[in-house]
C-alpha cells in the first residue's frame, strides 16, 4: 500500500525546491519593470494612454478631420484642436510609430517628474508645437501626431538630466540637438513629417523642463 505520509513530504520538498526558481522568475520581471519605469503602478497609465490613442484613431476618419491642426478651421473659431491634434494619428503604423516612441521616452524619463508636472509639460508642449505652426510656420496646413509631444517629453527629461547632472546629460543634449539639426538642415524627412513641430515641442518642453527640475534639484555626483 503506497505510503501517503512520505509522498506528502516528498511533494512539500518539491514545492520547496522549486519556489527559489519561481521568486528569481518574479524579482527578474521586477527588475525589467523597474528598468522600464512600469513599476509603482506606472504601467496603467501608459496602457491607459496607449488606449486612448488607439481609441481616437478607431473613430475614424471624421473624428480626425475634427480633431486635425487644421489652419482654416481654427481660424474659424475651432481652437481645441491646437490642442487635440497631438492626439490623433494618419494610421496604424503611424500611431504604432509613436506608441514606440512613448514607451522608449516613459522607460528613460518616467520618474524624472511627478504626474501633474508631466501634464504641465505635455500640454505646455502641445500648445507651443500649435502655436509655433500658426506663427512662424503659416505654410503648414494641418498637422496630426503625437511625436512633436515626444519631442517635449525628451527635452523635458534632458533638461532634468542636465541640471541633476546625471552621468547621461550630455549623451542626451547631443543626441536631441543633433537630431533637431539634421530635421532643420533638411536631413532625410519621411513624407508628412512636419519637423518643426519636432523643434518647437523640443524648446517648450527644455524650458518648462527647467523650470520644474529648478523647484527641486537632485544633485547627482560627477
Amino acid at each position: 500500500m503506497p505510503n501517503t505520509h512520505d509522498d506528502l513530504e516528498n511533494s512539500r520538498n518539491d514545492t520547496k525546491i522549486g519556489s527559489p526558481h519561481a521568486r528569481d522568475g518574479t524579482n527578474g520581471l521586477a527588475r525589467i519593470a523597474v528598468a522600464l519605469q512600469l513599476d509603482d503602478g506606472r504601467w496603467l497609465w501608459l496602457l491607459l494612454i496607449l488606449l486612448v490613442l488607439g481609441l481616437v484613431l478607431g473613430l475614424g476618419d471624421s473624428s480626425s478631420a475634427l480633431l486635425r491642426y487644421d489652419r482654416s478651421a481654427i481660424a474659424a473659431g475651432g481652437w481645441w484642436r491646437l490642442l487635440t491634434a497631438h492626439i490623433v494619428h494618419l494610421d496604424a503604423h503611424h500611431l504604432m510609430l509613436n506608441g514606440l516612441g512613448l514607451v522608449l521616452m516613459w522607460s528613460l524619463f518616467a520618474s524624472d517628474f511627478d504626474a501633474v508636472e508631466w501634464c504641465v509639460i505635455v500640454f505646455a508642449g502641445a500648445l507651443g508645437i500649435s502655436s509655433g505652426l500658426w506663427w512662424l510656420s503659416p505654410r503648414v496646413a494641418w498637422y496630426v501626431g503625437a511625436s512633436g509631444v515626444l519631442h517635449s517629453v525628451m527635452a523635458a527629461g534632458t533638461a532634468k538630466h542636465l541640471i541633476d547632472r546625471a552621468w547621461d546629460r550630455w549623451i542626451l543634449i547631443v543626441f536631441l540637438s543633433g537630431k533637431l539639426a539634421y530635421e532643420q538642415l533638411g536631413g532625410h524627412e519621411p513624407p508628412l513629417v512636419v519637423v518643426d513641430a519636432h523643434l518647437y515641442g523640443a524648446l517648450c518642453g527644455f524650458a518648462a523642463g527647467a523650470a520644474l527640475a529648478r523647484l527641486h534639484p537632485r544633485r547627482v555626483p560627477l
